[in-house]
């Protein structure tokens, strides 16, 4: 028992790496085409959301500073 490496003293093996990950990728839940649709369109969304609070936040200040050092 005392020539047994661990895993860390044997090296990389590119071989079994790539064969974890392909058993890994099988794994893997991919979305539907609608599903992505979906989310990419909830995306858009939220992204144009928070960019109109930015802006009404930003008018709001500009021109509260605007009054405030006139």
């Amino acid at each position: 028992m005392a020539d047994q490496k661990t895993a860390s003293e044997q090296g990389f093996n590119v071989k079994r790496f790539m064969e974890e990950v392909a058993a890994e990728m099988k794994k893997v839940s991919w979305s539907t085409k609608k599903e992505l649709v979906t989310y990419t369109g909830v995306v858009g969304v939220a992204v144009v959301v928070v960019c109109a609070l930015i802006w009404i936040c930003d008018t709001f200040f500009a021109r509260l500073f605007h009054i405030i050092l006139r």
